[in-house]
């Protein structure tokens, strides 16, 4: 099974009613091609905000996510890491196609890299950009934050906080922020204590929200580990991020 892209087109339709456009985009790197999805606010937008999906794949939730950020004021783009023909059809598609990508970060940078300079070719796009995630895509906020990519702010939702061998946050040159659940099985607290010493001993500007009790994908409505009172809070918080960054 090949990922939904031409569900985006529907999506788009559908939310066209709360936003000025509303729209899946492709570009290119090397010979692949790749599908994200920009969402517009009706009125002059505050800045833009970058969404790197889970380990799944572009989907509704990224969708959502982008929309909820142009109804906020700010342009949404959802980047695609894996490209328009990942097969994407269970957890060992998933692993695969991140695994490829945690092997080779010179890659992994890439494509984030990639992703941002497509977003901001695109129309009525503002160069002020911050750089977030779920999961995988929280990973990969983090990734650029180490890489030194010169953006306003990187925001980790439940992401992996691990720094591999041979990378640090010294390149770093804005504010961090990590959202995460005290029960998260994949990177817990002790994780996250190493990050936040990380990003002290660096100097960069950092901060972090835990919720209690919850647990790794808290932000995704079909996840198991969904959890409405944690993600309300941490799109709060983001919100917060974004008004102090912009």
């Amino acid at each position: 099974m090949l990922k939904p892209h031409m569900a985006l087109i529907g999506a788009a339709i559908a939310l066209m009613a709360t936003t000025a456009t509303a729209e899946p985009f492709q570009y290119t790197l090397g010979e692949m091609v790749f599908e994200g999805y920009v969402a517009r606010p009706a009125a002059e937008p505050l800045g833009t905000v970058l969404i790197v999906h889970d380990w799944d794949g572009l989907n509704d939730h990224e969708i959502a996510r982008a929309e909820a950020m142009a109804e906020a004021g700010y342009v949404g783009v959802a980047l695609d890491l894996f490209g328009r023909d990942a097969v994407l059809d269970g957890i060992e598609d998933y692993r695969r196609e991140t695994g490829a990508l945690y092997a080779d970060r010179d890659m992994f940078r890439e494509r984030i890299a990639g992703g941002m300079a497509a977003a901001a070719a695109l129309d009525d796009v503002p160069g002020a950009m911050v750089l977030t995630g779920y999961c995988f895509g929280g990973a990969a906020a983090l990734e650029g934050a180490r890489a030194g990519m010169e953006l306003a702010g990187f925001v980790s939702f439940h992401g992996g906080l691990g720094t591999p061998e041979g990378q640090d946050y010294s390149a770093t040159s804005a504010p961090v922020l990590v959202l995460h659940g005290s029960a998260d099985p994949v990177s817990g607290m002790v994780d996250l204590a190493a990050l936040m010493d990380e990003l002290q001993a660096a100097g960069v500007p950092h901060g972090a929200e835990i919720y209690g009790g919850a647990r790794h994908s808290f932000t995704v409505p079909s996840s198991g580990d969904w959890d409405p009172e944690a993600n309300a809070r941490a799109e709060a918080a983001l919100l917060r991020f974004l008004d102090e960054v912009f």
